[in-house]
């Protein structure tokens, strides 16, 4: 919906006394109504408004396409309240028009010209300059926005498709180009709904000087990418998946930030935005800034961003990027590379205490939301509220689960057995969080291969295993997340630089990976047994896990209802097993829901023709079992007939 642009007569200023008591207080959460430009009205003149922090500046204008870019003919003045902030009306200056603030510091001669941190739309790279822009727009998506709680909810089913905007499709007459945020709108939706997925998670959006940071190397923390399309292009994208019934998270990236010239380092010709100490300042890794989260400016920014994309875009989570780096101080550095707390511990406490009020703001602002650690270590109660200690996320994803899984599936068959405990340990600890199960796209890049690429074996082996490791995830307690191009069994690596392998589905072989994908999307939504207790040890139990010479492992999951009830049995090696015997807890046909070797999805077609009624036969300390035909490198899925 169109909006007037606010009129500031009276005060020539968007901002108030206690904007400037939250801000400095580090719990603003809603900066972006404030810092910025916000084209406005005053004394009957439209214009724009133009904030900035820069408290370290001795003097600060906005030098745009509108003055030909020189400094000192639209300058801003500081505020008296000793905020830092600067801030002035231009008149005659709207939606489009192209700025930077041009700084001089009181500190070294220093001058420079900076984006916008607040800025809500940027230029396509390689160019540098903030657009003013008016987010306006008329959202159809009220119907998902009412219910999307439910979408959301702990015990729902959430599966997950990862995917980086600029490469999901190529454009090849066209250069190679990507898609734009329209373009994939319905296209994108449609193959979603078609595939079974709940939600999409974008790798970051937000703006970023080098497309091969993937987006991690974040700038615009207020802005999607102008590659793609508009700010309202990237709104009707959402609409769109929203519409259809399909959730969005976003990638978020507080924890570092680039050091390129416009953007937030030494922004006023001071460590403004990251640390002013070299052993905290600096991230050894990844050669970027790190957040000063003990300035509580800068904590109102970044939890101002959060609520931005919640807020302004409807998006429905957001997934906090390398949350280990921010939690404690020696990450990646060396002995001596560090500084201790002040109880001598490696813990961030700033960082503890940020993350704390990033979830407890977003979730008393926005409790159908989900928050989602990335966090890599066996740090207590991640997914555990902040009244009891814990730092309060929704999810964290489950990277042991990951490394242990795809450590053993790409062992050769014959050495399965002498690692089972790369199968099964996952369960040990399965429930001490909220967990994820990533099979994300820091597995399919850096020379790691694809995921089918992993897989031992000839091709169809490979292919049998592929759907082996996905049928073991949907039916593992845990949300799901698969890395575009997995759904079919891509190939190549993932490489940003093109589009996925979308060829491979004139093959047989790969129409089958993607319709086991489909079906097993189906079958966790639908079966309250795989979803609704995922994180209660009451909803999983193992039947067998002895029989390691095999390599044959089946439980049960279980829904709340006694009814609700799924066996799973893996066959992890590439020989067929007839009339094997697994218990289960009642009499009665069970149904094969699904069988992964089945003809449809490229498979042999190994299987138990339907189903199998069990016999009153005592194994596994159950008074009933089933004599099965296990498929090669398969797993099968049962459910009693009529649950």
């Amino acid at each position: 919906m169109q909006q007037a642009p606010p009129d500031i007569t009276r005060t020539r200023s968007l901002i108030t006394d206690y904007d400037v008591y939250l801000f400095r207080q580090g719990s603003h959460s809603r900066l972006y109504d404030r810092l910025g430009s916000h084209p406005a009205v005053a004394d009957g003149r439209r214009g724009t408004f133009f904030a900035v922090w820069a408290p370290n500046a001795a003097e600060v204008s906005v030098i745009g396409d509108f003055n030909g870019w020189e400094a000192g003919r639209n300058p801003l003045s500081a505020r008296s309240d000793d905020s830092g902030i600067w801030e002035g009306f231009l008149p005659d200056i709207g939606q489009g028009a192209l700025y930077k603030y041009h700084i001089r510091s009181r500190y070294n001669d220093y001058s420079v010209e900076k984006g916008d941190p607040f800025a809500r739309f940027w230029e396509i790279p390689p160019k540098t300059a903030s657009i003013v822009w008016d987010l306006a727009y008329t959202w159809r998506d009220r119907a998902w926005m009412r219910g999307r709680e439910e979408e959301n909810s702990p015990d729902a089913p959430i599966s997950v498709y990862e995917m980086h905007a600029g490469s999901w499709r190529k454009v090849p007459e066209e250069g190679n180009r990507s898609l734009s945020y329209r373009e994939a709108a319905d296209e994108l939706a449609e193959y979603l709904v078609d595939a079974g997925f709940t939600h999409v998670e974008f790798l970051p959006i937000m703006e970023h000087p080098f497309y091969a940071s993937w987006g991690y190397q974040t700038l615009g923390y207020f802005a999607p990418t102008s590659r793609y399309g508009t700010p309202q292009d990237f709104m009707h994208l959402i609409d769109c998946l929203h519409q259809r019934g399909v959730g969005v998270i976003l990638d978020w990236v507080p924890s570092h930030f680039p050091a390129d010239g416009y953007g937030l380092s030494y922004f006023d010709g001071t460590y403004l935005y990251e640390h002013a100490l070299p052993g905290q300042r600096y991230h050894p890794e990844w050669k970027s800034y790190v957040f000063n989260l003990a300035r509580n400016e800068v904590r109102s920014f970044l939890l101002s961003s959060a609520i931005f994309w919640l807020e302004r875009y409807h998006a429905d989570g957001l997934r906090v990027d390398a949350v280990s780096s921010m939690l404690y101080l020696d990450y990646a550095r060396s002995a001596g590379e560090w500084t201790p707390n002040v109880y001598g511990g490696r813990e961030n406490l700033e960082a503890i205490g940020f993350l704390r009020k990033v979830n407890e703001t977003v979730h008393a602002n926005f409790p159908d939301v989900l928050v989602i650690a990335e966090e890599a270590t066996s740090w207590p109660g991640v997914t555990a509220p902040t009244a009891t200690g814990g730092l309060g996320f929704d999810l964290k994803w489950n990277m042991g689960w990951m490394h242990d899984t795809l450590d053993y599936f790409v062992l050769d068959p014959v050495f399965r057995k002498y690692r089972p405990d790369l199968f099964t340990f996952s369960i040990w600890y399965a429930f001490n969080e909220r967990y994820v199960l990533p099979l994300s796209h820091d597995e399919v890049v850096h020379e790691k291969s694809s995921l089918i690429g992993k897989m031992p074996g000839d091709e169809w082996r490979k292919r049998a295993n592929l759907r082996l490791l996905y049928g073991y995830m949907f039916t593992h307690p845990g949300k799901k997340l698969l890395f575009m191009g997995g759904e079919f069994g891509q190939w190549s690596e993932w490489s940003h630089d093109a589009g996925l392998e979308w060829h491979l589905l004139q093959y047989p072989s790969h129409q089958g990976i993607l319709r086991w994908t489909g079906d097993l999307n189906r079958l966790y939504r639908r079966a309250p047994a795989l979803h609704e207790r995922d994180a209660d040890p009451e909803g999983f139990e193992w039947v067998d896990f002895s029989d390691v010479e095999k390599s044959i492992v089946s439980y049960l999951r279980r829904g709340r209802s006694a009814d609700d009830v799924v066996l799973v049995v893996c066959n992890c090696t590439p020989v067929p097993r007839y009339n094997y015997r697994v218990g289960v807890p009642f009499g009665g046909f069970w149904e094969e829901v699904l069988n992964s070797d089945a003809v449809d999805y490229g498979g042999s077609g190994v299987g138990n023709l339907g189903g199998v009624e069990a016999e009153q036969v005592p194994v596994h300390g159950r008074p009933w079992s089933l004599p099965l035909t296990l498929p090669p490198l398969g797993v099968v899925i049962f459910a009693p007939e009529g649950a």
